[in-house]
């Protein structure tokens, strides 16, 4: 038999899910659980394709919009990325039931946005254009209250109605470099720029990006497990990038790998985004296993213990699933 080439593969460690996807993910499943098929989710619950299939096998209906849901007593449930006011207000005129799996750390920024608002601040939000929590968080104020800033050049052409009350939040899963850079250009333009107190960047974004940065120096190729509308997932693949892998690539499943951008790589590093379960980083190093002799080594950068509440109506059934 050939003898198989030898592989390294370094396991980033924090990866996979964070603890507002996991939440948002329990909120459907207990919906599912109490309530019974259907449960009508607002857009992708969490940017993962098989996760979404997987909601979808158990009875969950994704709809872009309340308007595709009929009239119904069934729960409603709103995506981790967060959604505009005009949201509730549209489903609390229709008496919908719903449940809101927005992330915390997003309405944090929520949260932020109102409270610079509130304080007459002309508010400048840091994000990706389209993207439903950029989407949502600029929901929350009137049109026209938050100018998008996607680039340091963007930063460098805005001009404030007054550089005196300027406030800025930020999308949460953004690369941590790209945002630096652009917070530093709108500083060094308008010093008396208000920031948020603590990162706007969720703890699981800067996490994974860590680790990434920590291993990319050191191997061949890097894999992120994610799919490709994840944001934070595309942000691995890029960081991987510019810490010196060249050759990285993103993957929803390991079905989908090129295998000729690994032929003759002796080392890998592996990560996921934070919508993408460890089922499918396993179903990855299985597939290298096939091909390669493999030596796995786990590179841990930091520890995770962040646990988010789910809603009250469903915390009786989680504590009888529990037990």
């Amino acid at each position: 038999m050939e003898k198989r080439p030898q592989l390294d593969i370094l396991l980033c460690a924090p990866r996979g899910f964070c603890a507002g996807v996991d939440r948002a993910i329990q909120i459907v499943e207990l919906a599912l659980e109490k309530y019974g098929a259907p449960v009508y989710v607002r857009h992708a619950i969490v940017h993962n394709k098989y996760v979404v299939d997987g909601l979808r096998g158990k009875g969950a209906v994704f709809v872009e919009e309340l308007s595709e849901i009929p009239e119904t007593d069934a729960p409603v449930v709103f995506s981790a990325h967060g959604v505009p006011k005009s949201v509730p207000a549209d489903a609390r005129s229709r008496n919908m039931f719903f449940l809101d799996a927005t992330c915390p750390l997003v309405s944090k920024v929520h949260v932020e946005a109102q409270r610079h608002f509130a304080e007459g601040h002309e508010i400048v939000l840091i994000g990706h254009k389209g993207h439903p929590e950029v989407v949502g968080t600029m929901g929350q104020l009137p049109p026209g209250a938050i100018t998008l800033v996607e680039t340091v050049a963007d930063a460098m052409v805005f001009e404030p109605k007054d550089p005196e009350t300027l406030a800025f939040v930020t999308q949460t899963t953004l690369s941590v470099d790209d945002t630096r850079e652009i917070v530093t250009a709108l500083r060094q333009r308008f010093p008396a720029i208000n920031g948020p107190h603590k990162e706007d960047i969720c703890y699981a974004t800067t996490n994974r990006q860590e680790a990434i940065k920590a291993v990319a120096p050191e191997v061949d190729a890097m894999i992120v497990v994610g799919s490709p509308n994840s944001s934070n997932s595309l942000r691995l693949v890029e960081v991987a990038e510019r810490a010196g892998c060249k050759n990285a690539m993103l993957v929803d499943r390991a079905a989908e790998i090129d295998w000729s951008r690994f032929e003759g790589i002796r080392s890998l590093g592996v990560s996921a985004g934070a919508s993408a379960p460890e089922k499918l980083v396993d179903e990855v190093i299985d597939a290298f296993a096939q091909r390669y002799d493999i030596k796995v080594e786990a590179r841990v950068t930091a520890k995770e213990n962040i646990a988010f509440n789910i809603p009250r109506e469903l915390r009786t059934i989680e504590a009888a699933v529990a037990r």
